[in-house]
């Protein structure tokens, strides 16, 4: 980006004329994020404190010359010359701070680099990785900035890192699809904690695009956040800085006083307590909390239904929290069944209940879910599917065994459940590494060619997309990696764009499920997205399983022809399919056996071992799978037994393979 760069751009105009606000630093105590940054405590300091760099007086000095005349003035710092030095070298600070919570180690580590005319970049760089990590990365880099604000950073720094932030949303969304929202929020925050003046927004709106996404959000700073009632208390609770509440204790306090409030009666005491909470947006627990309570103890339904009742009239529990207690309720209204076998019932009189009453909107009974459509059967049946499906997935994900997935799939004679297996598969896979998630998807393009009707498919997101607010209490990242599985199934084919219309026809307007609909298509939309999206997990190589076997076979054959080691080495990690490795050693060792080239072969395997490029669980794989056809290749090479058998003793002898291999493979 030219602002990057030091080019005229609308981060160097922004500077003009800028305002500096009082406001006050600190590093929080003992170097933690639990005591947050506090306006007013210090006096602003002098803009551009810091470090100069000596890069303009060493222009014409030997390179190397200039390098250890900074590291006596700087000890053993290490002291970017360029901006290209400074970004390689913020990275591993801001790595280190999410590792530590240590401010004051931050501080220091930036000080030394000793480029403060750079420090802008790092703003930028601190917000744009947090925001691609949890919430509690994002409150620990609002901290993080608050506490250097006037030490180490001017205001002119704060604001012109943010300006290239909202110059660069559209490339953060594709890989961050919430990036408006996001960077909205930490705009806001900056605000609310005084290190960004007000008037920054008219400025940075007078010198973006119409209709960029920057604009976008500054439209969310300004609707959603700054405008609100009580809005400082909103933002700089957004992540949870304030509250310290996790999710699990945010769930038994609400359970505590639902339990109270059964006891007593007391409904003043239950909303004086849940107004307490502070945590308008997890409402939608209260509410799937009080009717759990509800079908388990049937005496209390009275005083629940009261409760949702008044809360929902006095606003306390707005509509949209209601709809979502009872969705997601009825997402697990199954399980329920197993300790309360009328759970069903109870929650369609419930259902009724507040639909007649007012306090729940009558379309939440005509919105169909998939998954309670296509249960013709007995509840019994679904519970054993998706018990069988959790073990056939865990299969896969171990095996990489495509194949041998849709052969036990076939053996569960349920294709009318098919769309609760994309539905596992997917919620599975989101909450494991990107290894799973490449693999998912890779599964996924081949169940659409054997198995899979596109019905099927497009009923399996729309109940994933249904549930996405019960997801993403688990899965802190799940609407982002949801709407890059929607969009994955587009560019392979799976799924047409016309499909996401029918999709999102389904879902309730303004739902997080259709707003993930919106982050798939903007995923779409942008610039060489179909290459980034079969890139996002590493794996994205968008070849199909045929193609990468095909690949893998060619490369063994040139190196068995050429025998060149480090370019057979280059050419595996190339593929960039690390999870597909064992095909690697399978096809390795059947060559081996084939060409007569037992050395040659057998020291490649000996090189990708060693060098980490094949791991021991993807070797032992590979040997399992030629044990597996063993019976196949006999009829090739008659030896092959006898060549297996003395490949497994060396590879033992080397330490290849899992000390199981021989009772489990």
């Amino acid at each position: 980006m030219a602002a990057e760069e030091g080019a005229m751009s609308p981060t160097r105009m922004l500077a003009e004329g800028h305002l500096r606000v009082a406001t006050g630093g600190g590093a929080p105590a003992d170097g933690g994020i639990a005591v947050r940054h506090l306006p007013h405590h210090h006096p602003a300091k002098k803009d551009g404190v810091g470090g100069k760099t000596e890069q303009d007086n060493h222009e014409d000095v030997d390179s190397l010359l200039s390098q250890e005349l900074k590291k006596l003035a700087n000890g053993d710092n290490k002291v970017p010359g360029t901006l290209d030095d400074y970004k390689r070298l913020v990275v591993p600070i801001v790595e280190e701070y999410f590792s530590t919570g240590d401010v004051e180690l931050a501080a220091s580590e930036l000080k030394g680099l000793g480029s403060d005319q750079f420090h802008h970049y790092f703003v930028k760089k601190l917000i744009s990785m947090a925001m691609d990590r949890h919430d509690k990365e994002k409150e620990m880099s609002s901290v993080l900035l608050s506490s250097l604000y006037a030490d180490l950073l001017s205001s002119y720094m704060i604001s012109e890192g943010f300006m290239m932030l909202l110059e660069s949303v559209e490339d953060l969304t594709v890989d961050i699809p919430d990036a408006v929202d996001v960077l909205a929020v930490f705009i806001a925050r900056a605000v609310v904690d005084e290190i960004l003046p007000p008037v920054f927004l008219a400025r940075a709106r007078a010198l973006l695009p119409e209709f960029s996404k920057g604009i976008q959000v500054l439209q969310v700073v300004e609707k959603s956040y700054l405008s609100a009632p009580h809005h400082a208390e909103l933002v700089e609770r957004k992540w949870g800085g304030s509250t310290h509440f996790t999710v699990e204790e945010a769930k038994k306090r609400i359970q505590g006083i639902l339990r109270e409030y059964i006891e007593s009666g007391d409904i003043d005491e239950a909303f004086r307590c849940i107004r307490e909470l502070s945590l308008p947006f997890f409402h939608h627990e209260v509410v799937k909390r009080a009717l759990t309570l509800g079908m388990e103890n049937i005496s209390s339904q009275p005083l629940i239904l009261k409760l949702l009742k008044e809360a929902a009239a006095g606003c306390l529990i707005s509509s949209n929290q209601i709809s979502k207690g009872f969705s997601r309720l009825a997402e697990s209204v199954d399980d329920l069944s197993l300790d309360i076998p009328s759970a069903k019932d109870l929650f369609d009189k419930l259902v009724s209940t507040a639909i007649s009453e007012g306090w729940l909107d009558s379309s939440f009974s005509k919105s169909a879910v998939p998954e309670q459509e296509m249960q013709n059967t007995s509840a019994e049946k679904v519970k054993r599917f998706k018990e069988e499906s959790c073990h056939i997935i865990h299969e896969y994900f171990l095996s990489d065994d495509v194949p041998e997935l849709i052969r036990s799939l076939e053996e569960l004679s349920a294709p009318e459940y098919n769309p609760i297996f994309l539905k596992k598969l997917v919620t599975l896979a989101m909450d494991r590494k990107n290894r799973e998630k490449e693999m998912a998807s890779v599964l996924l393009s081949s169940l659409s060619l054997e198995l899979f009707s596109t019905d099927d498919i497009m009923k399996g997101f729309i109940m994933l997309l249904q549930s996405a607010e019960d997801t993403a209490l688990d899965i802190v990242d799940a609407p982002s990696e949801l709407a890059l599985f929607l969009a994955r199934a587009v560019i392979d084919e799976v799924l047409i764009p016309l499909n996401l219309d029918e999709i999102s026809s389904k879902l309730r307007p303004n739902s997080s499920g259709s707003q993930t609909v919106q982050m798939a298509r903007a995923l779409l939309s942008a610039r060489h997205s179909g290459e980034r999206i079969l890139r996002c997990w590493g794996g994205g190589t968008g070849w199909a399983v045929e193609d990468a076997k095909d690949k893998i076979t060619k490369l063994l054959e040139e190196y068995n022809t050429g025998g060149d080691l480090g370019e057979a080495c280059r050419c595996i990690r190339d593929l960039g399919m690390p999870f597909f490795n064992h095909e690697v050693v399978k096809k390795a060792l059947v060559m081996a056996m084939e060409k007569q080239n037992d050395a040659g072969i057998l020291a490649l395997l000996q090189e990708c071992f060693g060098e980490g490029l094949v791991t021991i669980n993807q070797m032992t794989k590979g040997f399992a799978r030629v044990k597996e056809g063993m019976d196949d290749l006999i009829l090739d090479i008659p030896n092959a037994q006898e060549k297996f058998e003395a490949y497994v003793e060396l590879a033992t002898g080397r330490g290849w393979l899992l000390p199981t291999f021989t009772s489990v493979a």
